[in-house]
């Protein structure tokens, strides 16, 4: 009896001892994990110091150069400069009239003023200092000493590549991507990155490192995205000519709500190559490179420049089709397809107003011009384009922004996607009664399920562009004229007015070149018709797009054209 009572007390205190070591095991666990993440938010906090520092010191030691180079060449004419087209501005470097060393500093001064009000770059390229220095080695170029703006998903040797998160910071590439490499054989001299939006995967321009990028009409308005640095960048002179990209309308909505022109080539048409998207591996809707500029000849001529040997030969994924001038040049009467409304989004009155304006042009130019609805609009926004980005369940980009402080203009956007499946296929299914969009949506960032599934949703997107292309041949049009998300939001608004995408990420779906072109600017009458703006569906999305453009008036209107996969840019010079 007397060793049964010893075992018991032997028990009793082993398990008081578990105890005791099992709290104690666990505060330290706590300790740790807390002590990671400090570690972690410490290290966060750090990464976004060094590149603001980055971009400081590559902002003082610019201006600096302009004082010395202003200080030593008094009678350089600036204002002249600043107002050339890039055609007419390439026609005076190849001739003499003006030196690249003008050109150069007068850009660099403005961009440095431009920036300071709107907060459009990431950085100057202090190598573009020294490349000037030997621009007289690509004399024959077709882009010869003209200052270049890129957007900061470019590669480009020894700087971050950040798209806007944290965890591609203190990661410098190793080369150039293929289109810097060009432009600088084309005797460009790439000179300044250009701000995006946290992820690229939204249509403002703000993110937790660089922050808020600012309209150059309103200051009070965003610039759009993704390619938003740009747009600000070009809209308010400081770049005759810069380098965005496209998944959704990164480079028209931004275009569109600054006041330029951007050009959407067909996806393959150039070189992707060294263009860091925020997740590889998507298909569904592809993302393509485009210029951004003043006028439409700017785009010509910077595509013409683009689409060179060089570029075949360093990319040769491209086919080897160099740019089409005559096409380009074309008078051709076109049967151009026009639409005011896609049926899944009410455009803003000056969107529509747009469009009608330019349709009247047309027709006086000798254009004939014919209605147009896309086919199942619904079904191609949402199960093709939504389901196909996010084919994964949002995982893939939320993986990426691990780490991240969430910046405001994405907070509303990502909130569902970190809801775990079976929550949004239950809110899909509870919500088709109340709003058949909104269970629509959920049910598509809940992702595609499995790999048959994601085959046979390559497959439908695949039937969607042919069957589009039948209905083109159909209608007999060689292009589209249509309306473009505008004019410019008040902030926080892109990223719950994602519904509002659906006149431009429908073109990345067909993998169709589009342009957008300024038109007009927002009147009176316009905001006086916005007051009784209902939407079609009625819903959350409509309320906010209405709050998203009221206050524009004065604000640019833009008009986007649209041509299928072997058009060529025909129209956009009519309609400018």
């Amino acid at each position: 009896m007397e060793n049964v009572q010893q075992f018991l007390q032997g028990v009793e205190l082993d398990n008081r001892s578990a105890a005791l070591l099992t709290g104690a095991a666990c505060g330290v666990g706590a300790l740790v994990v807390l002590a990671l993440k400090v570690a972690s938010h410490q290290e966060t906090k750090d990464k976004i110091r060094r590149a603001r520092d980055r971009r400081t010191e590559s902002l003082q030691r610019a201006e600096q150069a302009v004082l010395r180079y202003k200080e030593s060449h008094p009678t350089t004419d600036s204002s002249l400069i600043l107002t050339l087209s890039l055609p007419e501005l390439t026609k005076q470097l190849q001739e003499g009239k003006l030196s690249p060393e003008d050109v150069f500093y007068s850009y660099m001064e403005k961009t440095l003023d431009v920036n300071k009000k709107l907060n459009c770059c990431t950085g100057i390229l202090l190598e573009s200092f020294d490349q000037l220095k030997t621009v007289d080695s690509n004399k024959d170029g077709l882009l010869y000493g003209v200052p270049v703006s890129i957007k900061e998903n470019y590669l480009y040797k020894n700087h971050d590549v950040s798209c806007g998160v944290i965890v591609n910071l203190d990661q410098p590439a190793q080369e150039d991507s293929v289109l810097i490499e060009v432009l600088k054989r084309q005797g460009a001299i790439p000179f300044v990155r250009t701000n995006l939006p946290q992820a690229l995967l939204n249509y403002d321009c703000s993110n937790p490192i660089y922050g808020q990028t600012v309209n150059p009409h309103n200051l009070q308005k965003t610039s759009g995205g993704s390619s938003g640095g740009e747009g600000a960048l070009i809209g308010g002179g400081g770049s005759v000519l810069g380098l965005g990209s496209d998944i959704g309308g990164s480079v028209r909505i931004p275009a569109s709500f600054c006041g330029i022109c951007g050009f959407k080539p067909t996806a393959g048409r150039l070189s992707s190559q060294g263009l860091r998207p925020i997740y590889r591996g998507q298909k569904s809707v592809l993302s393509s490179p485009g210029p951004m500029a003043r006028d439409v000849d700017s785009l010509a001529l910077c595509m013409q420049a683009l689409l060179c040997d060089h570029m075949f030969s360093l990319d040769p994924t491209v086919p080897p089709i160099p740019f089409n001038v005559q096409t380009y040049q074309s008078s051709k009467p076109l049967r151009i397809g026009y639409l005011e409304n896609d049926g899944f989004m009410q455009p803003s009155p000056s969107m529509a107003r747009g469009v009608r304006e330019v349709k009247a042009l047309l027709e006086q130019a000798g254009h004939t011009l014919v209605p147009y609805s896309p086919l199942k609009i619904d079904y191609a926004v949402i199960d093709l384009t939504v389901r196909g980005i996010f084919a994964d369940g949002a995982t893939t980009l939320l993986q990426k922004l691990e780490g991240s402080p969430l910046d405001p203009c994405l907070k509303e956007q990502v909130f569902p996607y970190y809801f775990p499946t079976w929550l949004k296929k239950t809110l899909s299914f509870l919500l088709k009664p109340l709003s058949s969009r909104a269970s629509a949506v959920f049910s598509a960032v809940s992702g595609v399920g499995s790999v048959p599934d994601l085959w046979k949703q390559h497959a439908a997107v695949e039937d969607y562009i042919h069957e589009t292309i039948a209905h083109w041949r159909r209608c007999n049009i060689d292009v589209l004229l249509c309306p473009v998300v505008g004019p410019a939001y008040n902030f926080l608004y892109c990223g719950r007015v994602t519904t509002a995408v659906s006149y431009t990420i429908l073109y990345n779906l067909l993998n169709f070149p589009a342009g957008v072109v300024p038109v007009s600017t927002v009147t009176a009458v316009d905001e006086e018709e916005l007051k009784h703006y209902k939407g079609i569906y009625q819903d959350h999305w409509d309320k906010l797009f209405k709050q998203a453009v009221s206050g524009g008036e004065g604000l640019p209107v833009a008009v986007q054209c649209v041509a299928h996969c072997r058009g060529r840019m025909r129209a956009l010079p009519a309609a400018s």
